[in-house]
């Protein structure tokens, strides 16, 4: 996978905004690898206050359990870098906001953290509408730290672009 630049996660959150303004959906993130990078993306794009609710950058397990509900045990068997945890975070993310769409991300980006079943560059992320089940899938980017997060965004935007075609 080739690594989007500064252009080309604008260009996707840009045109993502305009497909959530004409549904008139507003979107939430529940973020952990990329520490806000992706509501970072949307806010960029001038009038993403018509369509953007908040972000939430948790990156403990406390703050994952404060912020967005993920249960303890969830944590504990599982860990924070799992599908379990990542839907939790995603349909946290939507109780605990206005909005109508949501997205959440938790990964090991490096260079430390990986191990032979989560090497770094893997990473969790899950889309969910209100009302609806959550979808989540795991992938493994290639990369330093700054590759594996930029690569997290883009997917995370264009998962979002693929639940508004649902």
């Amino acid at each position: 996978m080739t690594v989007p630049n500064d252009d080309a996660l604008h260009a996707l959150a840009q045109a993502l905004g305009e497909r959530l303004r004409a549904a008139r959906h507003m979107l939430v993130t529940a973020e952990s690898c990329t520490g806000g990078w992706i509501a970072k993306a949307v806010t960029d794009v001038p009038g993403s206050s018509d369509w953007f609710d908040c972000g939430l950058a948790a990156y403990s397990y406390e703050a994952k359990q404060a912020l967005l509900g993920v249960r303890p045990e969830t944590l504990e068997k599982f860990g924070a870098v799992s599908r379990e945890t990542v839907i939790e975070m995603v349909s946290g993310a939507l109780s605990h906001s206005g909005a109508t769409v949501a997205v959440a991300v938790t990964g090991i980006a490096g260079p430390g953290g990986g191990t032979p079943d989560k090497p770094v560059g893997t990473v969790w992320i899950a889309w969910k509408r209100r009302g609806g089940y959550p979808k989540a899938e795991v992938v493994r980017f290639d990369g330093d730290r700054e590759a594996v997060r930029r690569q997290t965004v883009e997917c995370a935007l264009k998962g979002l672009g693929g639940l508004l075609d649902q």
